[in-house]
């Protein structure tokens, strides 16, 4: 395998770096798959509730496209809890690193902090503060954590409840992640967009 010269960074010249960038560039290629492999990992993470933390994303998801969502909306609620095996005190950050280069920053914000968000359903049976999300009222994009917790993420733990299958969302997760990173018309700094379109919504029920 072809390397770099030198040992130490400081000592590395425009050859190395250029060569480097190529095969950055190559991995970060291969994103949207290992992204697939971490998902599947959740399917054998333990968990107390009656479906498997994969089933949990996957059906969140499923909710997101039945809805109408889009496809930053979409992607961001398939991997939102992306981060439950690696950072269980912080999965709601940890998945928000890993979109940000690549969605909406409404979508990027919200998974952020969903995880405080989520308390509102279970804090006060343990003393907490359910409300602990309202040091966040008035922030634009308030609401659409609100919703997205409502609809999609609280909603989302239903045994019965028949979700699509994860290939489905594969071609999703690949066109996302393949976009140009930190492009100022992706990220769409301030810019926000409805959770549900019903029209859209409509049109996919048609489809079946």
């Amino acid at each position: 395998m072809e390397t770099v010269k030198f040992k130490q960074m400081a000592e590395g010249d425009r050859e190395d770096y250029l060569f480097l960038e190529e095969h950055e560039r190559a991995a970060a290629s291969a994103v949207a798959q290992r992204l697939f492999e971490g998902l599947s990992a959740l399917d054998s993470a333990e968990s107390g509730y009656r479906v498997t933390r994969l089933e949990h994303s996957v059906q969140s998801a499923t909710r997101a496209w039945r809805d109408g969502a889009d496809e930053d909306w979409i992607v961001a609620t398939l991997l939102h809890d992306i981060g439950d095996v690696y950072a269980p005190y912080n999965h709601d950050e940890y998945a928000a690193a890993v979109l940000r280069p690549y969605v909406r920053e409404q979508c990027t914000w919200v998974v952020a902090h969903h995880g405080l968000f989520q308390r509102y359903y279970y804090a006060h049976h343990f003393g907490g503060d359910r409300n602990a999300r309202k040091r966040h009222e008035g922030h634009p994009f308030y609401d659409d954590a609100v919703a997205f917790c409502e609809r999609w993420d609280q909603a989302s733990f239903d045994p019965d409840y028949e979700s699509l299958p994860l290939d489905f969302f594969r071609p999703l997760v690949k066109a996302v992640f393949a976009r140009e990173p930190y492009n100022p018309k992706t990220i769409a700094a301030g810019v926000r967009l409805p959770l549900a379109d019903p029209a859209t919504a409509a049109r996919r029920r048609a489809k079946g």
